[in-house]
């Protein structure tokens, strides 16, 4: 069962990102990387809160841990381009 992600325990541990994203004017999906590791992307909208988004690090430590009651672990983060 290699390769195979419960993309419903994902998508329930990212939600509450993906909604407050949406308010300010982001999309966040995410990829599986590997059998148990995730990336999450935030790309901007033309409707974008420029000023909205956390530095990196800090945007991973916050997908990390909304990750943690999943078997999946985070990867790494894309910010737009001109991101922090």
């Amino acid at each position: 069962m290699s390769d195979v992600i419960d993309s419903a325990a994902v998508d329930a541990a990212l939600q509450q990102f993906t909604d407050m994203m949406a308010t300010d004017g982001y999309v966040l999906t995410w990829s599986p990387s590997g059998e148990r590791a995730i990336v999450v992307r935030i790309d901007a909208t033309a409707d974008a809160c420029a000023d909205c988004l956390v530095p990196q690090p800090v945007m991973e430590a916050i997908m990390a841990s909304a990750l943690e009651p999943t078997p999946y672990s985070l990867d790494h983060v894309v910010l737009p381009t001109g991101g922090h």
